[in-house]
Parts: structure tokens; sequence; C-alpha cells
């Protein structure tokens, strides 16, 4: 190991700069044509990880002038009386995104929820029309997955360069290995998929000049897996116990942020890398959505 350093990507500071430009249109918007954007957010029942996850996106809503409209729904509401409020939201015209805080009830299923939602109120970007237009050339969605669009835009705003460049994408799943992979793919890199199936998953990784982790495993990219000064977007959360802690855990990432710290050019930490985009990007396609309605 070399006495190299990685240049933390602070996602905190560059959400915090993406606010600050959200506010400034949002204030114009106002200013020009009376409105302002909405942005619906719909939970049902009282998991406690949600709450909190919904509590930070109204907070972030008012922060940047955005109206929240808060729909809270009992875990029994049945999933007729759910798809009917989401069809209100569609029909209001003072809302430009409705967000529905995953996971759901059991009794309800979630794809058909997420079918139901206007695509051009779609800002989580899941509908099935945004996620086709991705994976295709010559297409553009009209809203694209908040994780996957913050991954980008840490990269961009870093100065990464992504065309011509080698990444690897470890993990598949609908919400962030599969629409960065597609992302990637527009920008023009060269993309590899790692997933749990993948045979020597370190040969492959070791090659990539950017390096997107979203397996949900703790710790499993090690520094031996990375190639000296390649950039490390580390989507993964993972709780591991930490008896020196008051909760009695800590938040860790995909990759082992000590060694990776030692031969990686650039990397996120976590928390404070991904997170704050997440969120930067949800008010940022809230934005967008009202921007295409109030200005058309």
């Amino acid at each position: 190991m070399s006495d190299r350093k990685a240049t933390i990507i602070d996602g905190k500071a560059i959400a915090q700069t993406i606010r600050s430009e959200i506010a400034a249109e949002v204030r114009r918007l106002s200013e020009t044509h009376g409105k302002v954007p909405g942005l619906a957010v719909v939970i049902v029942g009282n998991r406690k990880d949600s709450q909190s996850y919904v509590n930070m996106k109204r907070k972030a809503c008012a922060e940047v002038g955005i109206k929240s409209v808060d729909i809270d729904l009992p875990e029994e509401v049945s999933e007729a009386e759910l798809i009917c409020r989401v069809h209100d939201l569609n029909a209001n015209p003072d809302v430009h995104g409705i967000l529905v805080q995953l996971p759901l009830p059991k009794h309800i299923n979630e794809e058909k929820i997420l079918s139901e939602i206007a695509l051009e109120k779609d800002v989580d970007g899941f509908h099935p029309l945004n996620i086709g237009k991705l994976a295709m050339k010559g297409r553009e969605p009209l809203f694209v997955p908040c994780t996957p669009k913050g991954c980008i835009e840490l990269l961009k705003r870093s100065d990464i360069s992504i065309k011509g460049k080698k990444a690897v994408v470890v993990g598949r799943s609908n919400i962030v290995g599969l629409p960065v992979t597609l992302l990637l793919l527009k920008e023009d890199a060269t993309v590899t998929v790692v997933h749990s199936r993948t045979k020597e998953p370190e040969s492959i990784i070791r090659e990539a000049d950017i390096i997107i982790a979203a397996a949900g495993q703790a710790m499993m990219i090690k520094g031996s897996w990375i190639k000296p000064g390649a950039a490390l977007i580390d989507v993964g959360t993972n709780a591991i116990d930490d008896s020196s802690k008051k909760s009695g855990y800590r938040l860790v990432g995909d990759c082992d942020f000590h060694e990776a710290c030692n031969v990686a050019g650039w990397i996120t930490p976590v928390p404070g890398g991904v997170g704050p985009m997440t969120v930067a990007m949800l008010l940022k396609n809230t934005l967008d959505g009202a921007k295409r309605a109030i200005e058309s």
C-alpha cells in the first residue's frame, strides 16, 4: 500500500449546493408564475424507518420552498382506497410529484400502485415507461430514479470523466444497480454488472476506473479489489454491531472505507456520500416536473 489518500467526495456539501440552486429556481417560478412545485408524499402504516425517511423528505421540501402534501394512511388501508388516493393526486394541478414510500404492507401490490402514478408525476422514476425510455438509445425518460441520478451527479461535480471509462456496477436491483448501469451507458462508459452469481468478482472490479457499489453487503469490496486511482461511489448502507456507539451499531458501506482510502482516487463516505444526494435529486425531479407543468 502506498501512502496516497483518496479524495473524499463530500455528498453532503454537493447536495447542499444543489438545494441552493433548486431554492433559487423555486423562487423564480413563484415570482414569474405565482406557483410553487408541489410534492405529495404518501406513507402507509407506521414503520419507524419509513417515517424517518418521509420526515426527512418533507423537511427538505420546506427548506427549498417546495410545497409538501402529506398523505398518511393506516396500515390496513385497502389497495383500492390507496389507488383512489393516487388518482386524486394525479388530478390535482398543485401536485407535480407523487412519491409512495416503499415498502408497502404485504396485502398491497407494489407494482400495481406504482404503475397508477401519472407518468408526468413519477418523481421516483420507477414507472415502467420511464425505466423503458432510460434503457433505449436516443430516448429520454421524464424522470430518472433519484439514487442513480445522484451517483452520476457526484461523479460529474467532482470532475471525474465517465466517457470511455470502464465502469463496474456491483448489484443489479431495480432501485439502483439496473438504472445506474443504464445511466452510465448513456454517459458512454463501458459497463460491467457484477452480482451474486458472478464468478471471481474481485478480478472484474479490479479493472474498473469507476465502481458503483450497490450490493447491500457490508465492507464486501476490499482495498486489494480496487485499481489504484479508481473512483468509488458507495451506495451501501449497512448497520453493523458496534458496542462503542449509543445505538449499538454503526453504518458502513459496501466497501472497506479505510482500506479503499489508500488505493482509490476518489471515494464517497457512508454516511454523508450518496444519501444526501438521493433527497436532493428527488427535489430536482419535483422542480423539473413543476417547470414542465407550469411553463408549458
